[in-house]
């Protein structure tokens, strides 16, 4: 058989990645959507020190479904990322970076952060 030289389509879509690489990228994905957000909870924080009216517009902004969406995602994004960060420099300084420790520890990152926003956007919501 002939081998060609023609690039391979990969289809990222039908690649299994293992619950390690998982975790990893979501880290990288949630660490953009934090330094994303950034601008805009500064100019929240802004005109709610800006008048009472300011106050009063930045806190009724948050009683719009839409952006108690954006702030759940928000959540779950800052608990990821810091259970994921915590978990990367453990290994770092090797520990739990055995595969059986290092599978584990991933999922309990993936579970925890999704539970950990629920949990505060069910206090906070």
């Amino acid at each position: 058989m002939k081998h060609s030289s023609r690039p391979v389509f990969l289809n990222l879509l039908q690649i299994k990645m293992p619950v390690g690489a998982l975790t990893s990228i979501t880290h990288r994905v949630t660490g953009v959507l934090l330094a994303a957000s950034v601008p805009v909870l500064v100019y929240l924080l802004e005109l709610s020190l800006r008048s009472e009216q300011g106050f009063d517009d930045a806190t009724g902004l948050f009683g719009h479904p839409a952006i108690k969406a954006v702030v759940f995602i928000e959540l779950w994004a800052l608990t990821h990322h810091m259970l994921a960060g915590i978990r990367h420099l453990l290994t770092d300084m090797s520990v739990g970076s055995t595969f059986v420790t290092a599978r584990r520890s991933a999922w309990w990152v993936n579970v925890g952060g999704l539970a950990a926003a629920l949990v505060a956007a069910g206090v906070w919501l």
